[in-house]
């Protein structure tokens, strides 16, 4: 596909008027498909007037084997290509044959396009081979069929073989090669038929610039794509909705509500195509002003009941934050397309990365996967797109028990062997911390993508597997895939937690000088990680001088955690400035500068931070944790005594508190500033760490589950582990022999026998 015949820069294209004469009969009509056939008849000699037929009895005179003009089949087909009936257009070409008309080539090429509308393509392609004379119209209707039977590669070869048996190609004949290269993203052998239609001044015309706007927004040449567009003569609605289109695809969404603005003053009516694609610009501006006004226009326009709209206006409501309002939408559609039901799951999905906290979040996720309820007993079957978006929303909430009947229902649907659907299920299950069965699903994938090779090795790291992480990082170098700045960062972070530095410092530079990849943050982050852990705070200082930007909030917060455990105060209450020069808009980093300068007794530090934080109007610590035990989900509030169990609770991890002094546990206390506590003073600072939530939900998790078949006790914690529960849930996993595993706000916590995927590292915390 490099070059066109040279036949092709040395002819002259049809005229369009020679080419409409034929091309007319091939649009769609507008009309009823409600259509009369007309036919004259003779009774004893005398000539009757001429009677109108409806389909079925037109087809049926066919049937009968009367021989009729030429001019009668064509409306029958066009009923045919409407409703796509195939098995009549069958007998209709049967009829055509059988009585010789065949030899007409208008007839047999909108028989071809009639076969190549309902998806035929074989047989429109032997009946555009056994055609008496080839004009341009069967050239380009049968182009056409293979660019909407998504075969653009045959497409642009009946081009080629077009041009060199010395057909003349026409504007909609370049528009369907255009729309060809377009899915290939063949964009140089799109430029030369641009090229061609400059040489011949038809590239004004409205099928060939929309076509090249479309081409050159897919390969991502913007600028090439917006000139198309302006060189249109007379711009119809399609223009204009491919260059709105364009823009949105290639980030400018701002520029694109423009010209949807400018098309309006041009009094061009925008159809439901060009509103869905405006609605989608206001998602990703999360412009619901624009978006509400748009959705008024579509009222105005007749376009109430149009489903990819109220879609659209949907989505919109989800994206801004505007649950509520998007509920109403959904409950009030009397049809609900599978369309619909993705919008609310995905919607809702995306909503738990937006939510202000973890326990809105949790919110969004629970939402999710109830409506994911309803679409499976609606009867309607979901798809790759559905399941890739309930196994994210399981992954977050880390629902094991959910996660695990969705993948058997995609085994039962067939949609497992989808990759998109595949890496869903490793990502959830290394979330949920079960890296075996994460690495088992990896296995199984028969196509591996760069995102399904980093999910697993990110998932090893986290599970604290970090010589599996490394390992799978050379056999995917091995397999020829070129990693990315991710992939990289699930690589460090395996390096910090197995202390490997040398290793890190090898992968670092090879990411720089092999896969010429700029560090970002992240990269950085996991160095200073490792130098901490290691009790290198001098080189993680030093570290932070070749960085080539500032560190952000989470890397002064290690190094702060790394310098308390440390006993380097004057270190840690240098990175604390730092810190607090950023102006933090999380509660949590205020909770640990306060408990930073309350241990060293920093009055009027604790004192300035809390006036930062009121400045910031933070609210306090939102302390839950929540649990899931067969396919229910249980919530937990720091000290919370509502559940109908907390007695048991209570007594349980009393007994357990005991039992673990003998382990050398001596409870801690920290400072908390929760929902509840405006204040804090000298003589009331500290807060008691026994009733925090996440040592609620093992402990009822210990008492609702059995011993004689342990299974992991798997808990979300809204905010991270202090040092004290850390600790002693580090206990409780040898008390109980049980795997208890705790998903907090920063990080994995897999405690097995006394260890803890994380190294500890939450301990310094």
């Amino acid at each position: 596909m490099t070059s066109l015949p040279s036949v092709a820069v040395t002819r002259t294209p049809k005229s369009e008027s020679e080419f409409r004469k034929y091309s007319n009969s091939f649009l769609p009509s507008e009309k009823s498909l409600g259509v009369s056939y007309q036919r004259s008849t003779q009774s004893d000699g005398v000539s009757e007037a001429p009677r109108c037929l409806d389909f079925r009895e037109a087809l049926s005179l066919i049937k009968e084997g009367t021989k009729v003009e030429s001019a009668f089949y064509v409306p029958i087909l066009q009923e045919c290509i409407n409703k796509k009936l195939v098995s009549d257009a069958q007998k209709i070409h049967a009829h055509i044959v059988k009585t010789g008309a065949h030899k007409d080539t208008f007839l047999m090429t909108f028989l071809l396009n009639a076969y190549a509308k309902c998806g035929r393509m074989e047989t429109a392609r032997k009946v555009f081979d056994e055609l008496p004379h080839r004009n341009v119209v069967s050239w380009t209707a049968l182009m056409t069929g293979y660019v909407h039977d998504s075969k653009p590669e045959l497409a642009v070869q009946i081009f080629r073989e077009m041009l060199k048996a010395g057909a003349y190609p026409t504007n909609y004949t370049l528009g369907a090669a255009l729309s060809a290269c377009s899915d290939l993203y063949s964009k140089e052998l799109g430029k030369q038929i641009h090229g061609y239609s400059i040489k011949y001044r038809i590239d004004f015309d409205a099928s060939i610039g929309n076509s090249l706007c479309s081409l050159y927004s897919k390969c991502g040449t913007l600028d090439c794509a917006v000139k198309a567009f302006r060189g249109i003569r007379d711009k119809n609605v399609i223009s204009w909705t491919a260059v709105i289109s364009a823009l949105g695809d290639n980030g400018e969404a701002a520029t694109g509500l423009q010209f949807f603005v400018e098309m309006l003053s041009e009094d061009i009516q925008p159809n439901e195509f060009t509103l869905t694609s405006a609605l989608s610009l206001c998602c990703v501006m999360q412009s619901l002003d624009i978006g509400t006004q748009i959705h008024s226009l579509a009222i105005k326009l007749g376009f109430e009941s149009n489903l990819p709209i109220k879609n659209s206006v949907m989505y919109s409501y989800l994206k801004c934050g505007r649950i509520h309002e998007a509920k109403k939408l959904f409950d009030e559609m009397e049809t609900i397309s599978l369309v619909t039901w993705n919008a609310m799951i995905a919607g809702h999905a995306r909503m738990m990365d937006y939510a202000t906290d973890d326990l809105a979040a949790y919110q969004c996720g629970t939402e999710a996967l109830s409506i994911f309820l309803k679409l499976n007993r609606s009867g309607m079957k979901p798809d790759l797109f559905t399941f890739s978006s309930v196994l994210t929303v399981c992954s977050s909430l880390v629902a094991l028990e959910q996660g695990e009947q969705v993948h058997a229902q995609t085994i039962k649907t067939g949609f497992l062997s989808d990759v998109v659907v595949g890496t869903a299920l490793v990502n959830m299950y290394n979330k949920c911390g079960s890296i075996e069965k994460a690495s088992k699903a990896f296995v199984e994938m028969s196509t591996r993508t760069l995102i399904s090779w980093t999910a697993m090795i990110t998932g090893f790291a986290q599970n604290g597997h970090p010589q599996q992480a490394l390992q799978l990082f050379e056999d995917m170098r091995l397999a020829g895939v070129r990693p990315n700045k991710v992939t990289f960062v699930g690589v460090l972070s395996a390096c910090s937690h197995a202390g490997m530095v040398d290793e890190a410092l090898d992968y670092f530079k090879m990411m720089k000088n092999v896969y010429k990849i700029s560090p970002v943050m992240d990269h950085y982050a996991c160095l200073i990680d490792m130098f901490v852990r290691l009790g290198r705070l001098g080189e993680a200082f030093d570290f932070i001088k070749e960085m080539d930007f500032e560190p952000n909030e989470f890397i002064w917060s290690i190094l702060i955690a790394g310098c308390r455990s440390q006993g380097k105060s004057e270190l840690g209450f240098y990175a604390a400035e730092q810190l607090l020069k950023l102006k933090p808009k999380d509660t949590e980093t205020y909770n640990l500068l306060l408990n930073m300068y309350l241990s060293a007794g920093k009055w009027k530090d604790v004192s300035r931070v809390r006036k930062m934080m009121k400045e910031e109007k933070l609210g306090g610590l939102k302390d839950w944790s929540w649990i899931s035990i067969k396919d229910k989900v249980y919530s937990f509030k720091r000290n919370a005594q509502s559940n109908a169990q907390s007695g048991e609770m209570y007594e349980l991890l009393g007994n357990l508190h005991e039992k673990a002094k003998s382990f050398g546990y001596e409870r801690e206390g920290s400072l908390e500033v929760t929902d509840d506590e405006e204040d804090v003073d000298e003589e009331n600072a500290f807060s008691s760490t026994v009733y925090h939530s996440e040592k609620l939900a093992v402990a009822f998790g210990l008492l609702n589950t059995s011993n004689a078949v342990p299974i992991p006790i798997r808990v979300t914690k809204s905010i991270s582990m202090c040092k004290d529960c850390h600790h002693f849930i580090r206990i409780i996993s040898v008390l109980s022999g049980r795997e208890i595993i705790i998903r907090d706000s920063k990080r994995l916590h897999k405690f097995i026998n006394g260890h803890c995927s994380c190294g500890d590292f939450g301990a310094l915390i």
